[in-house]
């Protein structure tokens, strides 16, 4: 078993499933958990070298550019409307991460 590839999913779906959990149940606290999960998932994406590497890291750039946001939002001005539609731009973001990994992994071959 691959270790590397497996923290690098781990944070890749734990990213994904905590901004969910903030759209669900919108606190602070949910919102920051999620966004530091989604910037450990970007630096891991930075040593990928596979067929989607650009793709995965611009999707998770991507992500942390609707969380800062969304942070800012929740935290400074105190506007939950808006850290929504922020957190689900990182969502869909965070999907179309999920689907390249998915692809990824059903296109290479390791053995067992």
């Amino acid at each position: 078993m691959d270790w590397g590839k497996v923290i690098f999913i781990f944070f890749t779906l734990m990213s994904l499933t905590t901004t969910i959990g903030y759209l669900f149940e919108q606190n602070e606290i949910a919102l920051f958990v999620a966004a530091s999960i989604n910037l450990v998932s970007t630096l891991l994406k930075l040593g990928v070298k596979n067929v989607f590497s650009a793709e995965l890291f611009a999707s998770s750039l991507v992500a942390d550019l609707h969380l800062l946001p969304a942070l800012y939002f929740e935290l400074v001005k105190d506007d939950a409307s808006n850290a929504v539609m922020f957190a689900i731009g990182a969502v869909v973001a965070n999907v179309f991460s999920m689907a390249l990994v998915l692809v990824e992994s059903s296109k290479t071959k390791d053995e067992f």
